[in-house]
């Protein structure tokens, strides 16, 4: 099992509706791409100067799985709006 984590900390001008947006589109990914098992997205509700605003955590059945979803057309998009919306990103990738 292969586990996708993302954080993103998004720009103080992005509102908490184009927040909401992000993952909803992330969440709608699931049906898209076939490798991504599942996906939960979650948004932070506790200020602090550490604290990042949103996190996802993906399952794929193989490293190839991760390999097919990103460059996926769907993911994509959803890349660009983030890119558009976030003051910076983490990533991790591990095997379970």
């Amino acid at each position: 099992m292969i586990v996708h984590i993302v954080m993103i900390k998004f720009k103080e001008t992005t509102s908490k509706e184009q927040i909401v947006d992000i993952k909803e589109r992330l969440e709608k990914l699931v049906d898209a791409i076939e490798p991504l098992k599942s996906m939960e997205v979650g948004l932070n509700f506790k200020a602090s100067e550490r604290a990042m605003d949103l996190v996802l955590t993906a399952l794929f059945d193989t490293k190839e799985g991760l390999e097919i979803y990103s460059p996926h057309p769907a993911h994509q998009e959803v890349v660009k709006s983030i890119k558009e919306l976030a003051e910076y990103t983490k990533v991790v990738d591990y095997e379970k």
